[in-house]
């Protein structure tokens, strides 16, 4: 088990697990609110929909295609 920052509160998750099944796992699978107010979340699970895209460590990245590391600060809300 590793742990991870989601939102602010450590998370413990099994090494290997990608970000977007973190947010399942810890969370309610939102990576964001849309404009209008709608929940967002992933969708294609492969990196072409964009709509996992949330702030890793600082920067903007795609929670399907990026894997959890030890330490990571996951953030879904700007």
């Amino acid at each position: 088990m590793i742990e991870v920052s989601l939102d602010g509160r450590t998370v413990a998750v099994d090494a290997g697990t990608t970000v977007a099944a973190l947010l399942y796992l810890a969370g309610d699978g939102c990576t964001r609110t849309s404009v209008s107010g709608q929940h967002r979340a992933p969708f294609c699970g492969m990196g072409v929909c964009q709509e996992c895209r949330v702030n890793i460590d600082g920067q903007r990245r795609l929670a399907c295609q990026t894997t959890c590391r030890t330490g990571m600060r996951v953030e879904t809300r700007p």
